[in-house]
């Protein structure tokens, strides 16, 4: 589960200010202003579906979260040849904890230790959340 770019998170696309009200006039929702578990409550089943795709090889289920940014800037080819030759992208286990979280402007960051079901060790996952249409959209997963 890399992001475009080696792990760096795609660019958000630009928009307004994180309070600014959107046409419809509904305030605009800011991830970063919810409590860790209310985060973590939204982070850890977009995780464990990452997971399960990722373990799968299913690209289009393991894209559906993606804002339309990241979409935009994941290579498909490169997302299945990594499916396909990468041990750990398809042996992630169902076992991970979450680390934390880090907010940054309209974004989330929550880490993950992540284990291998083939592999000794741990890894670090990171998932950036935010909102993209009113809805909890992933701008980035890795694992480092």
């Amino acid at each position: 589960m890399l992001s475009p770019g080696g792990g760096r998170v795609a660019a958000a696309p630009p928009g307004p200010a994180p309070h600014a009200a959107p046409a419809s006039g509904e305030p605009r929702a800011n991830i970063v202003e919810k409590p860790d578990d209310e985060i973590l409550a939204l982070a850890k089943p977009l995780w464990r579906d990452l997971v399960k795709y990722s373990n799968e090889g299913k690209y289009g289920d393991f894209a559906k979260n993606f804002s339309s940014s990241l979409a935009l800037a994941m290579n498909q080819v490169v997302a299945g040849h990594q499916f396909a030759n990468s041990e750990l992208a398809r042996s992630l286990s169902d076992d991970f904890d979450a680390l934390g979280t880090i907010r940054r402007g309209e974004h989330v960051t929550v880490l993950f230790r992540q284990r291998s079901t083939k592999k000794p060790g741990e890894w670090l996952g990171r998932l950036v959340l935010g909102y993209e249409d009113g809805k909890v959209r992933i701008f980035g997963a890795s694992i480092f």
